[in-house]
């Protein structure tokens, strides 16, 4: 029994050292020649372009810190500041209605229509349907309706940039259609 034993493992052994990789140093060498074989293509930098510094010609131009200049500076940003409050003046005067409380991403458009001629527009807020024509006012930020298709809302809306400065704004509402349950 011992002998079967001895004899059965001396054949396994065999049979696994027979399992083992014979092409592992074929693939080793062909890993190597591939290696040799690849090389980056890199493009070279470019050579930095030279720099030719021009004198400053005193009587080519205006002086900067002439107070000619500083004066015209000051009445185009005063007439800016004019048009920009002449943008805004008759948005102020006027009395607010009742859908510019409410943001534009509350609102949804959910149909159009056509009421005596005019497009009219369909709008959900807070569960309620309202019906705006062009000329009508929406959201915080003064958006007068300019048009309305069948499927958007087309609004004028006066918001203030980053320097404080007021403009105008062109937003639309698109159609939202719901899921069927």
């Amino acid at each position: 029994m011992k002998a079967l034993q001895i004899a059965l493992i001396a054949v396994f052994t065999a049979t696994l050292m027979g399992c083992g990789a014979p092409g592992e140093d074929e693939l080793r060498q062909w890993m190597a020649s591939e290696r040799a074989q690849a090389k980056p293509n890199i493009t070279p930098i470019a050579e930095p372009k030279q720099f030719n510094p021009q004198p400053y010609g005193a009587d080519s131009g205006m002086e900067p810190f002439n107070p000619l200049k500083l004066t015209q500076a000051l009445r185009r940003e005063s007439a800016q500041m004019a048009s920009n409050a002449a943008l805004i003046a008759p948005e102020m005067a006027r009395r607010k209605e009742p859908l510019e409380a409410y943001p534009l991403d509350a609102m949804a458009m959910v149909g159009s229509l056509n009421k005596t001629g005019k497009p009219t527009a369909l709008l959900k807020v807070d569960k309620l349907l309202y019906q705006v024509q062009i000329g009508n006012y929406l959201g915080p930020n003064y958006g007068r309706i300019t048009a309305i298709t069948e499927t958007a809302i087309q609004l004028r809306e006066i918001v203030q940039d980053a320097t404080g400065d007021w403009i105008e704004r062109a937003t639309s509402l698109e159609l939202q259609e719901e899921a069927k349950k």
